[in-house]
């Protein structure tokens, strides 16, 4: 018998015992749209957690002194943070390049003095896809174009200061050359992020103003962030940029991926991504085992049958063939029900969405590291995570029915035919 006759073969068999075959359809095609969710629901939280964090920080890629790390002071810029910038932008995995500067300083009100962070950056040249944070101003355009002397503070370090839009502050910093320098602006706006952390330490300020008070050129800044169209290459694009930069002759300045300024959030991401690869291997080992337990018990079942057809010619291969016949129509079937039964949620959770916050009745969002998980939940899947899945499942499928198949190879035919 040719190989196309042993598939209908298995196709027929299958379908002898219609339920068995229907709930183990069904665990295959289950089993595989729970590791398709729970990774897609991973890989767009951490994808959405990991560009929030680069978007409030220094990129995805971060190009800063070689020593700032260790020893973050504003003495330790980029001089020409202007040319760096040019350098990246031409890198083929670079989607966006600003210019900042970030640090400590003391704000200073009538009432009182808080410590806080800042970031320094220019307005015209970014928006909410660079610093995310501006999309949380509870006022409208706090630099027009050309306007300087401003300053915007997160809501609850306002409301420290007691200050509010319109009254002035002054804060404290230490220049390039370690001397103490005081400037007064105005509360121009207020933002609320929902991460507590933020919404109590942050300030933003116009990056000229900050220049000027710290004594840098108009091409020198702290940092020069680096933003990526897929932030998965971001160690790919740190040794690149990291290589370009030494044949300037700028060993002051590393290229530094997002992974190694935000170490807790990248622990707390390895954490949870493990957490869901175990899940999976666990849910694969369950599909894979009512598979296995299908196909033995058919093949047991059928042991005279097998018997039967070894006496009239069978071989041994053809018998095992056709057990496999059958485990791979398995997962054919049983991968068309799986994108049959997950092809509707998948889009609407990737389209729409579901409110978790909403649904449980709590208003406030998480923050993990400092930076805040929002309250939606969307899932989005690597292409390459799916079909990951898709071959595990398949093979899964495939390693449950050796055994079975082994066994209906090596019947004894004198002893089978006499089973009733």
């Amino acid at each position: 018998m040719q190989g196309p006759n042993l598939f209908a073969l298995a196709w027929r068999n299958l379908w002898r015992q219609r339920r068995r075959t229907f709930l183990t359809l069904s665990s295959i095609a289950l089993g595989m749209f729970f590791a398709w969710m729970f990774t897609g629901l991973g890989d767009a939280n951490w994808r959405q957690m990991i560009d929030l964090a680069a978007r409030m920080g220094g990129g995805h890629v971060t190009l800063q002194h070689a020593e700032y790390l260790e020893s973050p002071t504003l003495s330790r810029s980029v001089p020409d943070a202007g040319q760096l910038a040019g350098l990246a932008a031409d890198d083929p995995d670079v989607k966006r390049v600003v210019m900042r500067i970030s640090g400590n300083m003391i704000l200073a009100s009538a009432a009182r003095s808080q410590g806080a962070a800042f970031i320094a950056f220019d307005a015209r040249d970014e928006d909410q896809d660079t610093l995310s944070v501006l999309e949380a101003i509870e006022v409208g355009e706090p630099w027009a174009e050309g306007q300087r002397g401003a300053i915007v503070l997160g809501a609850k370090l306002a409301e420290r200061l007691r200050v509010g839009v319109g009254n002035k502050v002054v804060y404290t910093l230490t220049d390039k050359h370690g001397e103490i320098v005081q400037e007064a602006v105005r509360v121009s706006g207020l933002l609320r992020t929902g991460a507590p952390t933020v919404d109590s330490r942050l300030a933003l300020l116009p990056i000229e103003d900050v220049r000027t008070a710290l004594g840098y050129s108009d091409e020198e800044a702290g940092q020069v962030a680096v933003f990526l169209r897929d932030q998965r290459a971001a160690d790919r694009v740190a040794a690149r940029l990291g290589d370009r930069i030494a044949t300037q002759n700028q060993t002051e300045v590393s290229a530094i991926p997002w992974h190694r300024l935000q170490p807790e959030l990248a622990g707390f991401i390895a954490m949870k991504v493990g957490g869901t690869w175990v899940m999976e291997v666990i849910i694969m080992l369950l599909v894979a085992a009512g598979i296995f337990n299908t196909i033995f018990v058919s093949v047991m079942e059928r042991m005279r049958e097998f018997g039967i057809l070894r006496a009239i010619g069978w071989s041994p291969g053809q018998l095992g063939r056709l057990v496999m016949a059958e485990s791979a129509w398995l997962a054919a079937a049983g991968m068309v029900g799986a994108v049959l039964v997950t092809a509707w949620p998948y889009w609407y959770l990737n389209t729409v969405g579901v409110d978790l916050m909403a649904a449980a009745g709590v208003g406030a969002d998480a923050e993990v590291a400092g930076i805040a998980m929002t309250s939606m939940m969307y899932v989005d899947i690597y292409p390459e995570n799916a079909l990951l899945i898709a071959m595990a499942c398949v093979l899964a499928t495939l390693l449950a029915g050796i055994y079975p198949a082994w066994k209906a190879g090596h019947v004894d035919p004198a002893e089978t035919i006499r089973l009733v």
